[in-house]
């Protein structure tokens, strides 16, 4: 699980040079400290000779050169933390991040960097959106630091698929390569699906694109400027639903290709590898992006009207079922992004939101409100198109600029509900946007399981070696009111025993506002709870077509989702 790196490092004959590893990935906003998987860090000059190097800090190596022009480090990176920032190495293939591998001069000027690829000899292909070096196999060029960082690297022996759109070359790798999943059909649907974002932003970004799939029964994604990582299971492309999910997930990174790599909040570049770099817009770079990646599959045509729906009812139930969304604006979620969304405890729910969630659903009811402003004439595509044309360069925009490119848009004064919705913690109206488009939410939810009266207790619980052990309570819900705390161990609901695997069926025998007396073993002592059972919030939050929408509203309705 090791990829051993040597690296020839010109110092212009200084008597020390300090090297820097990266603490962070951008697009993942938490410290990682990659340094801790460095291992036998060496410096030699130009004749063989063992140099002096000094831990200058966590990610640094101060290397006593001699005076000698170049020295040349080693060092090995040991590599089994499959994640998307992050590096796997095994017998059939590596799966590189720039971050976690790449040790560089530490200093502020841009210096080109220039990586070959030395693999097994069953190796046949290394894929990255690095550019190639003409004539020489396995060697890419980067023009600096930043490139290497946002280009990973698979190697091995993937399956691979091709297709050209406006020209440009898009690649689709699987690794590994596996009959399991449908890669032909996959390519075909990622060919409408990167039609459509042309479609809707006018252009692409890129001269190339690789979509790097790592079929490895992990998830999540990361973005790159002309790459994507993603983890999938082999199995994806057997189901209804986790194809359509993982086509969204696939989307999401896509659409970053505009929103965040080159539209992108001001701090967000150049970056600082050592250290935290916070920002107020992750709701928009984040959120929006997940608005449209759900969005665009609709429009592609690889979604249902109805799972289109579904999916957007999703993130509004998930934020209105968080009790944070209370607590934390969407403005603060994304600054707290290093703290708390990537370091989640049993009480995050209570205290904080997902500036993703949160993001999505500002996005909706930003764009319903435009649309009923405009006659539907102009919406948030435009919006966006608008934003990359006036901060896609160097600088990056502000909140309050991004707020202005929104109010010259769509001719409304949003300081209102900017201070409402991004800055604010209250609860978000949504009546407009059901209006704009003639949708509702389902009185009475979408299934049997979901009727209305069904008993709530608020309370996740994990099975631990047969004992029912709370590890969340949701602020406001019945368990909260009546004192149970994580940990507590459940063993009985009105004296009768609740086995580890049974508390829902059990509490499918009670309707809301029935009275139960739980008994917890707390820290071993035994403990009565009276409890009033509350009813399940999610059945309000399922959107549906309003059977007296009128023609207006459909209209709008259908050049919303086409």
């Amino acid at each position: 699980h090791y990829v051993e790196i040597t690296a020839s490092v010109p110092t212009g004959g200084r008597p020390q040079v300090e090297m820097m590893m990266a603490v962070w990935s951008p697009g993942s906003y938490l410290v990682r400290e990659f340094s801790r998987h460095v291992e036998a860090f060496t410096a030699r000059g130009p004749d063989g000779r063992t140099l002096d190097v000094d831990r200058s800090r966590k990610n640094r190596w101060m290397i006593t050169t001699g005076g000698a022009p170049a020295v040349t480090v080693a060092y090995r990176v040991y590599s089994r933390e499959m994640g998307v920032r992050t590096n796997w190495v095994e017998s059939r293939f590596a799966m590189l991040n720039g971050a976690p591998t790449f040790i560089t001069l530490a200093e502020s000027a841009p210096r080109a960097h220039e990586v070959t690829l030395a693999m097994p000899r069953d190796w046949k292909q290394v894929l990255t959106g690095l550019p190639e070096v003409s004539g020489r196999p396995h060697v890419f060029s980067a023009p600096d630091f930043d490139t290497l960082v946002d280009s990973p690297i698979v190697a091995g022996n993937p399956e691979l698929h091709e297709f050209s759109i406006d020209g440009k070359r898009h690649y689709f790798v699987n690794t590994p390569a596996t009959e399991t999943f449908d890669g032909p059909r996959a390519a075909k649907d990622l060919e409408r699906l990167v039609e459509q974002h042309r479609r809707m932003w006018g252009f692409l970004p890129y001269d190339k694109y690789f979509f790097l799939n790592m079929i490895t029964e992990g998830g999540g994604g990361l973005e790159h400027k002309n790459s994507m990582m993603v983890m999938t299971n082999r199995w994806t492309t057997r189901t209804r639903k986790a194809y359509v999910a993982w086509l969204e997930l696939v989307s999401h990174e896509f659409f970053h290709a505009w929103n965040v790599k080159r539209l992108r909040p001001m701090e967000l570049g150049p970056f600082d590898y050592e250290k935290e770099v916070y920002t107020r817009s992750l709701w928009i770079a984040e959120g929006f992006t997940d608005y449209y990646g759900e969005l665009l599959v609709h429009r592609a045509g690889l979604s249902t009207r109805d799972e289109y729906l579904e999916a957007l009812s999703n993130q509004i139930e998930a934020l209105q079922t968080t009790p944070g969304r209370l607590v934390q604006s969407a403005e603060m979620a994304s600054y707290d992004a290093w703290i708390k969304y990537y370091r989640p405890d049993e009480n995050a729910a209570n205290s904080s939101i997902s500036y993703y969630t949160k993001g999505a659903v500002i996005a909706f009811l930003l764009d319903a409100k435009i649309r009923t402003a405009t006659g539907g004439v102009k919406g948030l595509d435009d919006v966006m198109r608008a934003a990359y044309q006036k901060y896609s360069g160097a600088r990056g925009y502000t909140p309050d600029q991004f707020r202005e490119v929104t109010e010259q848009v769509s001719g409304l004064d949003l300081r209102s509900f900017w201070h409402t919705v991004v800055e604010g913690t209250g609860e978000l109206d949504y009546q407009e946007a059901l209006e704009a488009f003639g949708l509702r939410f389902s009185p009475g939810g979408t299934s049997a399981a979901d009727k209305p009266g069904k008993a709530w207790l608020g309370t996740t619980t994990r099975n631990d070696n047969g004992r029912l052990v709370v590890t969340q309570v949701l602020r406001g819900s019945p368990g909260y009111e009546a004192g149970i705390n994580v940990d507590d161990e459940i063993l009985a609901i009105d004296e009768y025993r609740v086995r580890a695997d049974r508390l829902a069926n059990r509490l499918e025998q009670y309707k809301a506002d029935d009275r139960v007396t739980l008994l917890v073993a707390r820290r071993e002592q035994l403990v009565r709870l009276p409890v009033t059972l509350g009813a399940e919030p999610s059945q309000k939050w399922r959107l549906e077509i309003h059977p007296s929408a009128d023609e207006t509203q459909k209209r709008r309705l259908s050049a919303w989702l086409q």
